[in-house]
């Protein structure tokens, strides 16, 4: 399946960032919060409907949960990989851009 070349919420970013190791929905709260030194915080709404969009798009998968647990844990898969890798791309682009303009006009 190719890859969506789309802009990525700040939200979706981190969530995908997070799920590099299965997390349930609080532990991505708390990992996002501590990626962005608690700038992102995500409210459950929030969370729940990004987690519904990613699993849709096939970019994080569900682990199968222990029968007394009701917490679900995600994981990204390598859709999800390269979906964070062509954001990460994007993301530099827009840097160097900013770059060249602001600091090229003070060399």
């Amino acid at each position: 399946m190719a890859q969506e070349s789309i802009a990525l919420t700040e939200a979706v970013y981190y969530i995908l960032l997070s799920l590099h190791k299965p997390l349930h929905g609080y532990g991505i709260m708390l990992k996002v919060a501590d990626l962005s030194s608690g700038r992102v915080r995500l409210a459950a709404g929030t969370l729940y409907g990004a987690l519904n969009t990613l699993l849709d798009k096939g970019w994080i998968r569900a682990l199968p949960g222990e029968r007394i647990s009701r917490k679900k844990e995600y994981v990204i898969t390598e859709a999800g990989r390269g979906a964070t890798a062509n954001e990460m791309a994007r993301l530099r682009e827009l840097i160097a851009n900013g770059e060249l303009i602001f600091l090229g006009d003070k060399k």
